[in-house]
């Protein structure tokens, strides 16, 4: 039994309170020594008759750590009498920084304990939760190299730091109200309005109706009340785009239906916006007019505070940042874009080094990757160089591989915008910072337009190395298994091997070797992207009729459009032809009268799964073709069934309406499934796959998963990474490793 050893533990083992960790379990058991940072790794040195119990505590670690790997070799000279906590070092980079998690319930106790040192301080924390991420500038992972540096602890902070026996010891973001962060409320035009309480003064304007940016943990937000959300909506020019709501804990269930899995995922050092079925799904339609809305708990001390003064029990927390553009992090520059909008500002002034945005999930499955989750580190084999994904155009972030474990960065946004791919580009600066990185492959999308794209060709012609473009729906079946399979691939726009638009995918094989082998049948768009603003041009493309027309002509198009829009599909200039699950959805949509305009992403389809629920769909007939290589699906056909149905109905019932758009979703994923099924009948595959952003379509990933459980094949769907854009650049670089060790 060994009784002493050099101990080397790799993996998540910064900003999750290790060393101190390590501290109390040695004096525990008796063991003299010394623990280390250096780079991203943590060096223990170690002696004493419990030296097994000790190892066995510290491989299993904290509860935010993540181990990888527990080296023990000879100690190479002997240690004192005690257990000491040295200062850090330069070393090896193999791990990642953690992710920002909410405020403990220690805490919470704490900055509400009368009397106490916390009490009422915003920015409270400890060895077990706040800020990692958003405040880390490089490693080793300690307050001088984080933006905490200029907040010198006070004489009572620094007792607690060096305390063994407390939960701050070494907590690199302890501070108190004598020495940390502070808070300062200003008006519209940045003028500074001194309160004792900025907090409760807050509270107060707020519950008054007044729109507050506030400045939290990864970014600024827009708050208020419900009864403001018109307002804030017209500021903004966000009419139809609903908001998420911060909730009152014990408020949550008064609106929404809450399972257990949901309810521990609200409660979670996490602390997502999970987007919840309403109670009543008309209720709450100024904060959003689907039949679902986004609800977080606060997950920070300033969230706390303003909620203990508010008398409202929720308030709208959106970002203050347009959609697809990256969070604004400082009140200067918040100020320049945002006085119009807001009535006042709180702000802390602590710096945002790295901004993050609030995570999103639905039914557990990650909308959007960011604060909690990501940076998100995955433990895969893809060889021995080191990979950079930038992703794909929109819902855009980067993935690095090195070593065996790829790690995922926040969410950037739509990288279209110069402001974005800026940001994009300082993503990827900082993951290389971060894991002493020096990638040798660039992996990217394979739309040779798209400006990751182009940015991916100028960072492999600096560093001189290879590059590898891959297919986007490749990328999204990479992304969920390296198994053998039949991938589904759903969502609205992706460029496709034939320079047409892709979206409604199934390929046959086992990554990188994916067959295209059925899809959906190819479609007009006519206008290209003016199809995806418009709608109604979607379904004419779908469906050239003059029933069509005459559709379209009772909603107020002029006979000038309509000519224009007949002949432009008949002529075919300006049309691209797409398979798109995205662009179907939205036709159905705008057929059914409930969305004619997209205003913003994903709004024609969400509207239509809102319309569905509560809707009895019914089995249509679903018409097959094949070509010489693939089998497709008719859109067309689908499309048909719903405006005969629709033409049926008596004008103006809604109940038809929900029953239509909720048999066309069932349908649609029922056609799609029997393609998957088919191709792995015929191929002999065993297993399925789905991914896309489609897949969030509660009715339409349900029914595709029953119908292939039905036919005894293997359902296999994404829960760490997204199924929409958000895993693109994670399965670029699973594609393009394992695409480079075949080619030896």
């Amino acid at each position: 039994m060994r009784r002493q050893g050099r101990v080397t533990v790799r993996g998540i083992v910064q900003g999750v309170g290790f060393r101190p960790f390590v501290y109390a379990k040695a004096t525990e058991l008796g063991i003299s020594g010394t623990v280390k940072n250096l780079g991203s790794e943590v060096e223990i040195n170690a002696a004493g008759e419990r030296f097994e119990d000790f190892l066995a505590a510290i491989s299993r670690g904290p509860p935010l750590a993540r181990i990888d790997s527990v080296q023990v070799e000879d100690l190479p000279q002997p240690v004192g009498e005690r257990f000491a906590i040295l200062p850090s070092a330069a070393g090896a980079l193999t791990g990642m920084i953690p992710p920002d998690v909410a405020i403990c319930d220690a805490c919470i106790t704490d900055v509400f304990h009368h009397g106490g040192r916390y009490e009422g301080y915003f920015a409270t924390s400890c060895t077990n939760c706040g800020p990692r991420y958003s405040i880390i500038e490089q490693l080793p992972y300690d307050r001088e190299r984080t933006s905490m540096s200029v907040f010198p602890m006070c004489p009572a902070c620094g007792e607690e730091y060096e305390d063994p026996h407390c939960r701050r010891h070494h907590a690199q973001t302890i501070a108190c109200s004598a020495c940390g962060p502070d808070l300062t409320l200003y008006d519209a035009q940045g003028r500074r309005i001194d309160s004792c309480d900025p907090v409760r003064e807050t509270a107060q304007l707020l519950d008054a109706g007044r729109i507050v940016g506030v400045r939290g943990l990864g970014g600024f937000h827009l708050a208020c009340i419900e009864e403001a959300a018109n307002e804030l909506k017209r500021r903004l020019g966000r009419i139809e785009q609903p908001f998420a709501v911060m909730v009152r804990p014990d408020a949550v269930e008064t609106i929404a239906c809450v399972s257990d899995d949901e309810r521990t995922l609200l409660n979670s050092p996490v602390h997502p916006i999970v987007v919840l079925a309403k109670k009543d799904p008309s209720a709450h339609a100024t904060i959003s007019n689907l039949h679902t809305i986004g609800c977080m708990l606060p997950y920070t001390g300033l969230h706390h505070l303003l909620f203990s003064h508010l008398s409202h029990p929720l308030l709208i927390l959106t970002r203050a940042n347009m959609p697809g553009y990256p969070m604004i992090t400082d009140i200067d520059h918040a100020m320049a874009k945002l006085s119009r909008d807001v009535d006042f500002f709180l702000s802390h002034n602590r710096t945002i080094v790295n901004r993050c945005d609030d995570s999103v999930m639905r039914d557990g499955f990650i909308i959007r990757l960011s604060r909690g989750i990501a940076p998100r580190r995955t433990a895969i084999d893809l060889g021995n160089r080191c990979i950079l994904g930038v992703g794909p155009e929109l819902n855009a972030n980067a993935t690095l591989y090195r070593d065996g474990f790829a790690v995922t960065s926040p969410h950037v946004g739509n990288v279209r915008n110069p402001s974005t791919l800026d940001y994009l580009k300082e993503t990827v600066a900082r993951l290389r910072r971060l894991l002493g990185a020096h990638f040798e492959v660039v992996a990217h999308d394979l739309h040779p337009q798209f400006l990751s794209t182009r940015f991916a060709q100028d960072l492999a012609e600096e560093a001189n190395v290879e590059r590898v473009p891959v297919q986007h729906h490749r990328a999204h079946i990479a992304a969920t298994t390296l198994e053998p399979c039949i991938g589904i691939a759903i969502d609205g726009v992706g460029y496709g091997d034939d320079a047409t638009v892709w979206g409604g995918e199934v390929f046959c094989g086992q990554v990188p070797d994916l067959e295209r082998v059925a899809h959906l049948e190819p479609v007009a768009m006519p206008g290209g992207d003016l199809a995806t603003r418009f709608p109604e041009r979607m379904l004419y493309g779908i469906l050239p009729e003059q029933d069509v027309l005459n559709l379209l002509s009772s909603r107020g198009w002029s006979e000038v459009e309509l000519r224009v829009l007949k002949r432009q599909v008949e002529t075919g200039f300006n049309v691209t032809m797409t398979s798109s699950t995205g662009r179907v959805l939205d036709a159905a949509s705008s057929l059914l009268g409930i969305c004619r305009e997209r205003t913003y992403d994903g709004e024609p389809a969400m509207k239509l799964e809102s319309a569905a629920a509560g809707g009895r769909p019914e089995a249509w007939d679903l018409i097959f073709s094949r070509t010489k290589r693939t089998e497709m699906f008719s859109s067309r056909a689908l499309m048909e069934s719903a405006l005969a149905r629709l033409q049926e109905a008596p004008a103006g019932d809604r109940r038809a309406v929900r029953d239509i758009a909720a048999s066309f979703q069932y349908n649609l994923a029922r056609g799609i499934a029997r393609l998957a099924i088919h191709a792995a009948r015929k191929n002999g595959m065993k297993a399925v796959a789905l991914s896309g952003g489609v897949a969030y379509n509660h009715m339409i990933r349900e029914t595709i998963r029953q119908e292939i459980s039905g036919a005894s094949l293997t359902f296999l769907i994404n829960r760490d990474e997204p199924l929409g854009d958000g895993c693109v650049s994670f399965g670029q670089c699973v594609y393009a490793g394992t695409l480079l060790r075949q080619r030896g």
